[in-house]
């Protein structure tokens, strides 16, 4: 590679200097936050770079084969890997296929960077992934376009990446750390689209997509529940951890453990019917074999606890089709916690599935508690986390 610009200055200093530089720019006024969450540092015998959704690394010898512009390039492509929360997000497709969740990523994020008009400043360096067909597309909607071989079409870039991203290392955070991380992300969006308009910097039009666009309730549903209720981990020493294995460091991975209980509340007294219950619980089933519950409690209410289901590892497969709803009076949503203390039921989390059309308060509850309300817009928990489902 060609001697990079500016390499009478050490990496580390470079880093902050790319750093400022960035700043320094109206354009990413509003990416000030998201830019300066987590720490980034220069690591010896690290290929190029890589985050795990917070901390970025930077491999010495990569940052000293890169220009001035190539870097920026480089450091804006990692805040937007935490930015639009790659690693927690998609971590379904990694699963999958981690080759493709890699480049799918990339290729959604080296499409934007490359489009804005900002001359020489930001450079895309050798290796990254680009292709006009994937322009306006999520990574979920990159990842099935991409077929094994990824092949590119004519004026597509097929590079090999400039990053690796830390799919274990994201894994490694504990679920307080992985909460206060979502949470420290977007506020960082909102005061960032804030910033930029008291500035007259005109914003950033991908924190304005993140802070308009209505996620998929699906995708909403599997990220908190993977991110906050995920296994318990312990280290082993029989599988080295991939990510200091380029430092010459041995060191244990994790590997998760079941979940304890998860508690499925089912409002059977309005709108929701067999089809949105079948669909909900299909859902509920795919989340399952990803956070491994030992136990999963359907409870169906109305104004009392009327149903109670108990599904273990071998019967959740037939969740969906063998459950049988009872209920249909009023709505009270206050007798599912009353219920579980009663009969000392002290699940990691509970999901309620409800339209949110309750006769009283949303309930006194002392674990966690995720609404998934169905077909009422206006209705917002006052405890826990709401999401809509729209389709």
């Amino acid at each position: 590679m060609t001697l990079a610009i500016g390499k009478q200055l050490t990496a580390e200093q470079r880093l902050w200097k790319a750093t400022t530089d960035i700043l320094g720019r109206t354009e990413f006024v509003a990416l000030a936050g998201v830019l300066m969450i987590g720490s980034k540092k220069i690591i010896d015998g690290l290929p190029t770079a890589c985050t795990n959704g917070r901390d970025e690394l930077y491999g010495r010898e990569f940052v000293d084969s890169l220009t001035d512009a190539e870097f920026r390039f480089l450091m804006l492509h990692e805040c937007y890997h935490k930015m639009y929360r790659h690693l927690t997000t998609w971590k379904n497709l990694h699963d999958i296929d981690a080759t493709r969740a890699n480049r799918a990523c990339d290729y959604v994020i080296n499409g934007k960077l490359s489009d804005m008009d900002l001359g020489d400043f930001i450079k895309m360096p050798e290796g990254g992934c680009l292709d006009d067909k994937y322009r306006g597309m999520n990574a979920k909607q990159v990842f099935d376009m991409l077929g094994d071989s990824d092949d590119e079409g004519e004026g597509g870039q097929g590079g090999t990446g400039i990053d690796d991203h830390d799919w274990e290392g994201a894994e490694e955070m504990s679920a307080e750390e992985a909460e206060a991380l979502a949470k420290e992300i977007d506020e960082a969006v909102r005061q960032g689209s804030v910033l930029a308009g008291k500035t007259g910097s005109g914003g950033n039009r991908d924190l304005n997509e993140l802070l308009q666009t209505k996620k998929d309730w699906r995708e909403l549903l599997r990220d908190y529940v993977t991110t906050t209720c995920a296994g318990k981990d312990y280290s082993t020493w029989k599988k080295p951890n991939r990510r200091y294995i380029g430092m010459d460091m041995l060191m244990p991975s994790s590997i998760s453990e079941t979940m304890g209980e998860l508690v499925v509340a089912i409002d059977t007294s309005g709108s929701i019917g067999q089809r949105e219950l079948t669909r909900f619980l299909t859902e509920i089933k795919g989340i399952c074999d990803q956070v491994k519950p030992s136990k999963v409690r359907l409870l169906y209410w109305d104004t009392a606890v009327c149903g109670h289901e108990v599904y273990d590892e071998t019967q959740r497969d037939n969740i969906a089709t063998s459950t049988k709803p009872q209920g249909g009076g009023g709505t009270d949503v206050e007798c599912v916690p009353i219920y579980m203390n009663e009969h000392g039921i002290k699940p990691e989390l509970v999901i309620v599935l409800t339209d949110g059309y309750l006769g009283g308060s949303w309930g006194q509850w002392s674990v966690p508690v995720l609404w998934c309300i169905d077909g009422n817009s206006s209705a917002t928990a006052d405890v826990g986390t709401t999401i809509h489902i729209e389709e």
